[in-house]
């Protein structure tokens, strides 16, 4: 059987500019909504821009959230990108409290426009750099990242996991320094979009597909 790459559409993602990233490597892959298909793939990505509690209720809706959590303990790697990244932890403070994939334990909230000393656009619309923790650049998926690249952003909620040994980069704004990629097993939520940062970005895809 042919392996895949499934790109669940639950109505939020950056779909379309995900999967042309894949095309520019020759990957395949599918966008999909389907329960079986999104099972049954051997790479899951979970894309996404747009408000926590809208994309859990789609998810709902299209009955896909128990797909995602039993594709995630099939130990098979669950990539989650922007909004996808913050859908894999337990809870979000967006417009109240929602519950999320629960996937890593933590939280997401909401950036402060103002710090001590100056004041910051929200949500975060920029290039901004990410920094390799201590003991994460040897893993082998991460290792062709050059500590404090450049990559794009677009997000006003960051994610705070309860285990710091989840954190495997790391950004600063708004006078907080928050993770910008995670990793639990089989898990990985990367928080800037990959497919608008460059070269460096769009590797990331590539090396999403050796993961076949």
């Amino acid at each position: 059987m042919k392996k895949k790459i499934a790109i669940v559409d639950y109505g939020l993602g950056n779909l379309f500019s995900v999967k042309q990233a894949f095309d520019l490597y020759d990957i395949d892959s599918v966008i999909t909504t389907n329960p079986n298909e999104i099972l049954n793939s051997n790479i899951l990505v979970l894309p996404g821009v747009g408000s926590f509690p809208e994309a859990m209720k789609n998810l709902m809706q299209n009955n896909l959230i128990e797909s995602l959590r039993e594709f995630a303990m099939s130990g098979r790697p669950f990539i989650g990108i922007c909004l996808g990244m913050q859908l894999m932890f337990t809870k979000s403070e967006e417009f109240g409290t929602t519950d999320g994939l629960g996937l890593i334990n933590g939280v997401v909230k909401k950036f402060e426009s103002k710090s001590k000393t100056k004041t910051y656009p929200v949500p975060q619309i920029q290039w901004n750099k990410i920094f390799i923790e201590k003991s994460k650049n040897k893993n082998h998926f991460f290792r062709f990242i050059n500590n404090g690249s450049y990559m794009y952003f677009v997000h006003s909620f960051y994610c705070i996991p309860k285990n710091s040994k989840n954190i495997v980069c790391t950004t600063k704004y708004a006078g907080i320094k928050y993770p910008s990629i995670v990793k639990k097993d089989n898990c990985i939520g990367i928080q800037f979009h990959p497919e608008k940062s460059g070269k460096q970005g769009l590797k990331i895809y590539h090396e999403i597909s050796k993961l076949l």
